[in-house]
């Protein structure tokens, strides 16, 4: 596992500070772990939400490249 030293200014400090204190994470560096792991899968999330509005392409697959 690799250590990340990562400046907060004080109302970052105490957003991960009160998600310790409602017992979200037992510890800062789990906070920081567990919001990481969030933003992935938002990202994840918003990727399908842009694929899912993006135009089918149906037919053969040779004629389809030669129109790109």
């Amino acid at each position: 596992m690799t250590t990340l030293s990562v400046p907060l200014n004080k109302d970052l400090e105490e957003i991960v500070n009160s998600f310790v204190k409602k017992g979200f994470a037992p510890s800062k560096a789990e906070v920081m772990r567990k919001a990481l792991i969030f933003l992935a899968e938002e990202e994840a999330v918003q990727d399908v939400l842009r694929a899912e509005k993006e135009p089918i392409l149906r037919g053969d697959l040779r004629e389809l490249m030669k129109k790109i």
